[in-house]
This record gives structure tokens, C-alpha cells and sequence, in this order.
């Protein structure tokens, strides 16, 4: 079914049109962010971050103790929220061209741009790794009309932590290594120790999902989950690093690190034919988008590094935005490869010279890539991995893109089979094909029919309404399917001029998340009867029905959500009088669509009654 994900602005929000009963719950819409509203930018507040006090509850390790001297812990903290704009717009453009990655002296002796690029040509990454391949996107290209190329690091872990581990002496190798990670990094460092024959500790948050620290711990290296964010998962890291003789390996923030990502950016160069407009990366703590852009922009300068960030976790976005690492008070996990609170010092001096600015996108955007992914190529990325597919896209329609080339990079592949419901639900809200709405009807017979009959030719892929007898409007979430933002405006105003009071929530996740799940609650009506229908997922299905039963009895519950060619599993109430039931279902019969009784569900009593 297709989707689109609109702003409340496209639906007017007038107190007046509002039924008089309704008009407690307009202050629930009327605040509503208009994503597509370019927002100021906000300055961060001059106050510290307060230090995150550790886990009591961390998994199978001692929480962390207090950081030392120079450790995130003392930067300033800011809210994601802070700075937010337009899906697809080149935002925390830097002042580029500074000096400060070829300079080393005013930077406490860091590599210069010159040794970057040599320190990427030598990288040891080829000792074990392979040249991923670059993949065109046929039907992605095909739609936005700009050649999408795939770069399949999702392939492999290895690249950053292998050049720094071969680099090791034999005494480190013997004392062992130890890394923290929330994503790809610990299989790097683990595949990394099994070929370099050391050992391996790798700290992971407890909010790690299991699909990654068992990949893991299944490559020989021991997963202690402690902390539930990845600053403390570092802190506890170092400590042990100090305390055992252990290497830290970081993540990202090490020049052996980012020139051993650099070489993705090498691989780009090498594989791509013909001009290249812009390379999309994804950003965690910056270690991928700083070694790709030291390497590229002093080979070819003309392509642009553009980082892509979750709109809840944009660390760099913000940091570059206001010249300074600032660590964030809170960051979303739904990407949670990507979720980190601080970016690296090195990488972040890097990026400052080198990327042309930050993309951001928002979940549903990023789980409408993992679906494009799917139908390209039959892989399913992880959230973090489709993140920079995303931002390429809302890039290429927000300037209009058209003829050139992009390379986007699939950074990873451990995806929760648990995420997937999630990202099955939000993909066509996210690919502008869907969009969810909230009306207030008359709670009288035959106005659910008449709100379909203004909803007219649009595809009603999900439906919820329960009858409460104490209120007069009733109030229903529905979801419509969408080719173009003119037909949703059109349908809106059909529902206005029938006083059919309706307002856009496509955009809110509470919404999404949670509301539409518990429309309704406990009501007990008289004489209603709950039966499943199973409907033909073709158009005029829904109309069919009512037209069976509508105005003759009254529909006290409804439950529906499009499920493609297997057919709609539909939930209904209806007020039938003992006198009818032989009526009812005669005309059950008549309509033929397979059906089963419910009324004596226990479940339904318990829950619905």
C-alpha cells in the first residue's frame, strides 16, 4: 500500500469546525510540529551536561566509575530538538577550507591531510577484507530519476579495526584488546582478534539488540553488556583497558581507525564511471564520513561528503553546527549503529574541513529505505545500515536532483526481526504513500457510510473506531493510501464541507506508535454482536459491506488494516436486536466475504467490556 507521510499544515485547524464535544481533545492536534517547516536554529544552553550516572542494572558488569579529566563528561549538552530542518536539506554546513586538518602543530601534532591520504593508500584493511561491490539502484533511480549506486559495506565489518589491530606490537596482541560498540565496530574487532590471534573483550550497552552481541560472541570474542547507552559502555571499557593491559580500540575516533575507513571512499573513486555528484554517509561518531572525506576531497574535491544523521540523534549536525563538540542529552536508538551522544575529537576536526553538511532524516524515512533495499536487492539493511539510502533520497527531491549520480552507503545488516513489524508498519508513511487522520462523525447509524463515501476513490488501508454511548461525535483513526498530496487535500476538504472535522497525524509518532493501537478501550453496548470478516483487498470492498449493513444496524467497534493480497482481517461491532439476528446473517451470507462469530470471546470480555 502506498504512503504519505504529511504535515498537519496540509489540514486546516480551525476551533470552529470542531463538534462541541470534540473540542477538549483540539488542544492534542493544535500543537503539532509541522515537520516540513524549516525551524530556527537554536542555541545550546550555556549550562554542562549534567554526568549520566551509571546503571545500577548493567548486565553482567560493574557500572562504570566517575570519567577523568577531558572526557565527554565536560562538554555541553544540547537537545536534538535544537536544531531540526527540512527532510532533505543540507544543513551544519561548516566553514570549510579553514586549515584545520592540514595544519598539525596548532592541533596538538594531529595527521595532516597529506598523511591521511597516504595512511589510506598503505592501510593494512586488504590483508583480510575484500572490495565491496558498488550496486546500481534500478527502480530507485528509475523513480527519483537520479543514478542511485549502492556501496555494499554491509558485506563486511572489517576495515577501521583491522588497521589498527595489525599495527599492534606482539606484546599488545598477547595482553589482548578490548573496544566498545553499539554497532558494526565490535564484529570488526572481534573478526579482527580471530584473525590476529588475541583476545577480545567487547563492551556492549544493554540496550544492544541480541541479534548483534550473539554475532558477536559467535566470532570467539567475550560480550559483556553494561550501561545502557555507549558512553558508559566506553567508560567501563577504558577502565578495564587500564586496569588489565588491554588496548582500547576505539571506534572512530583514531587516525589508524578513520584512514582504514577511508578506504570505502577509495573503493568509490575507483568503482564509479563517469562524473559523481555527492557520497551519502551515514554518521555515528564520525569515523566512516572522516576517513571517506580526507581521502576524497584531496583526490577529487568536486564530489560532495554528505552526512546523514537521524533528526533524534545528530550529534555532528549540531556540533558542526555550532563549532564545537556538544554531546547530546538524549539520542533516539531506533538507529541504534548510530547512536551516540558525542562524536569523536579527531573525526570532528575532520569533518569540519571536509563534509559539505549534514542530511537528516526521520524513522519512517529511514524504514521506507530498508523497504527500498528489500525490493533492489532482497536484503534487509539495518536501521543504521539503510540511514545514508535515506538521506539520498530526501536530498535528491528536496533540490530537485536530476540526471546526476549518488553513491549512498549500506553500512549494515543486523537487523532485530523484532524491528521488522515496526518498519513494515511506518515504510509507506515514510515513502509518501500513506497518511493517518483523525475525523469526528455524528455518532448516530449511516455516518460511518457517509464519511466513506467522502473518503470517495482513496484506499482506506486501516480503520478504528469504538462506540461509546455517552459521547455524541465519535472520533475515528483511519489510514488513507496516497499517490499525490492533491488527492488527501481533496479529500480533506470533502470531509470539512460535510462538517466531518478531520486533522492530519501522519507525523506524529505517539500516534504511530501507541494512540492507534488503543482507540476506543472498554465500552458495554447493548445488543452488539463482534464477528471477523475477511475482506478482498480490492477496491470498493468497504462500501460493499456497509452497504449490507449500513444504516439497518449501528457499528459500535471497527478494526481494519490492509494486509495486500491475502485479504484484510477485519474486526466489526454491531448493534443487532435479538429479533434480527436471523436477518444478520442471512445478509452476512449474501455479502460473502469468509466471517467468524466473536461475541463470546473471552478475550474481548476482558478487554473490550
Amino acid at each position: 500500500m502506498k504512503s504519505l507521510a504529511l504535515s498537519p499544515s496540509h489540514v486546516p485547524l480551525q476551533r470552529s469546525h470542531f463538534p462541541a464535544r470534540a473540542a477538549q481533545t483540539h488542544h492534542l492536534f493544535s500543537a503539532i510540529r509541522d515537520p516540513n517547516k524549516p525551524h530556527k536554529k537554536s542555541s545550546i544552553s550555556a549550562a554542562f551536561a549534567a554526568e549520566a550516572s551509571p546503571n545500577a542494572g548493567a548486565v553482567a558488569a560493574p557500572p562504570p566509575s566517575k570519567r577523568s579529566s577531558g572526557s565527554v563528561g565536560e562538554l555541553r549538552g544540547a537537545a536534538a530538538e535544537s536544531l531540526q530542518y527540512e527532510s532533505g536539506f543540507l544543513g551544519a554546513v561548516p566553514e570549510m577550507g579553514n586549515g584545520a586538518a592540514a595544519a598539525t602543530a596548532e592541533n596538538g601534532g594531529a595527521p595532516s591531510a597529506v598523511a591521511y591520504l597516504t595512511g589510506t593508500l598503505s592501510s593494512k584493511v586488504y590483508d583480510v577484507a575484500i572490495e565491496t561491490p558498488l550496486q546500481f539502484a534500478a527502480k530507485l533511480s528509475a523513480r527519483i530519476g537520479v543514478g542511485v549506486w549502492l556501496k555494499r559495506e554491509d558485506l563486511q565489518p572489517l576495515r577501521g579495526a583491522y588497521n589498527m589491530m595489525a599495527k599492534l606490537s606482539k606484546e599488545q596482541l598477547e595482553r589482548g584488546v578490548i573496544c566498545s560498540s553499539a554497532g558494526n565496530h565490535a564484529q570488526g574487532v572481534a573478526l579482527s582478534a580471530r584473525r590476529l590471534g588475541c583476545d577480545a573483550v567487547i563492551a556492549m550497552p544493554v540496550t544492544t539488540p541480541e541479534i548483534k552481541w550473539k554475532s558477536v560472541e559467535s566470532l570467539g570474542a567475550k560480550v559483556v553488556l553494561v550501561g545502557d547507552s555507549y558512553d558508559e559502555a566506553q567508560a567501563y571499557a577504558k577502565e578495564v583497558a587500564a586496569k588489565e593491559g588491554r588496548t582500547f580500540i576505539p571506534p572512530f575516533d583514531h587516525p589508524d581507525i578513520i584512514t582504514g575507513q577511508g578506504t570505502v571512499g577509495m573503493e568509490i573513486l575507483r568503482q564509479v564511471k563517469g562524473p559523481l555528484h555527492a557520497i551519502f554517509v551515514p554518521v555515528g561518531g564520525g569515523g566512516l564520513i572522516a576517513g571517506i572525506a580526507a581521502y576524497v576531497k584531496q583526490v577529487s574535491p568536486e564530489v560532495k561528503i554528505i552526512g546523514v544523521e537521524p533528526s533524534d540523534a545528530n550529534a555532528m549536525a549540531l556540533s558542526l553546527h555550532h563549532g564545537e563538540r556538544v554531546k547530546l542529552d538524549q539520542v533516539g536508538r531506533f538507529a541504534d549503529g548510530v547512536a551516540v551522544k558525542v562524536v569523536g575529537e579527531e573525526t570532528f576536526r575532520l569533518c569540519k574541513e571536509y563534509v559539505d553538511g549534514i542530511v537528516l532524516v526521520s524513522r519512517d524515512a529511514i524504514c521506507a529505505s530498508i523497504k527500498d533495499m528489500f525490493e533492489e536487492k532482497r536484503n534487509i539493511l539495518e536501521p543504521a545500515g539503510a540511514l545514508s539510502l535515506a538521506g539520498a533520497e530526501a536530498y535528491c527531491k528536496y533540490y530537485g536532483l536530476k540526471g546526476e549520480s549518488v553513491v549512498a552507503i549500506a553500512s549494515g545488516a543486523n537487523m532485530n526481526f523484532d524491528t521488522l513489524r515496526l518498519v513494515a508498519e511506518l515504510a509507506d508513511v515514510g515513502r509518501q504513500r500513506e497518511a493517518v487522520l483523525a475525523t469526528f462523525m455524528p455518532e448516530e447509524p449511516g455516518s460511518f457510510k457517509r464519511f466513506c463515501e467522502m473518503v470517495g476513490q482513496m484506499n482506506i488501508t486501516e480503520f478504528k473506531y469504538r462506540y461509546d454511548p455517552s459521547r455524541k461525535d465519535a472520533l475515528v483513526l483511519y489510514s488513507v493510501g496516497l499517490h499525490t498530496v492533491f488527492e488527501l487535500t481533496a479529500m480533506v476538504d470533502r470531509m470539512e464541507a460535510s462538517n466531518l472535522a478531520t486533522v492530519n497525524l501522519t507525523a506524529d509518532d505517539l500516534v504511530k506508535d501507541h494512540l492507534r493501537h488503543l482507540m476506543g478501550g472498554r465500552s458495554d453496548v447493548k445488543d452488539e454482536l463482534l464477528y471477523r470478516f475477511v475482506f478482498p483487498e480490492r477496491p470498493g470492498a468497504l462500501l460493499k459491506f456497509l452497504d449490507a449493513f449500513s444504516p439497518h444496524w449501528n457499528i459500535s467497534l471497527f478494526h481494519y488494516r490492509a494486509q495486500g493480497e491475502s485479504g484484510a482481517n477485519v474486526l466489526v461491532g454491531i448493534q443487532v436486536p435479538s429479533t434480527d439476528t436471523a436477518e444478520f446473517l442471512a445478509r452476512a451470507e449474501a455479502l460473502g466475504y469468509d466471517y467468524t462469530d466473536e461475541t463470546k470471546n473471552d478475550a474481548f470480555k476482558v478487554l473490550m467490556r
